[in-house]
């Protein structure tokens, strides 16, 4: 048989097939990113991960919330809590909810 006179699957089959790897491969994302959460905390994680989506190092968030570098890196270890104070104030840079902080 020549390759254009083929069968290929429809396009529901394809979904079917896609979504079935898909269930298969998903994992929450605590599992995906558990060392992270062992080594940063899970709190400490999200800080981290919106630090670098907002494209900020640590002492340039610090500048902007008014705490010295090495305070953002003890909140991203797990090292220092997060108040509702400074969760409020990192919410804000990051335009979320301040309760992802708590």
């Amino acid at each position: 048989m020549s390759a254009h006179m083929r069968k290929r699957p429809t396009k529901a089959a394809s979904c079917h097939i896609s979504r079935q790897v898909d269930e298969e491969k998903s994992v929450s994302w605590r599992e995906a990113f558990q060392e992270g959460i062992e080594q940063f905390s899970e709190i400490g994680l999200m800080l981290k991960g919106g630090r670098h989506k907002a494209g900020l190092t640590q002492k340039a968030l610090a500048d902007q919330i008014g705490v010295k570098p090495h305070h953002i890196s003890e909140m991203e270890h797990g090292k220092r809590p997060i108040g509702k104070n400074m969760a409020h104030r990192l919410a804000k840079i990051f335009g979320i909810d301040y309760r992802v902080f708590l």
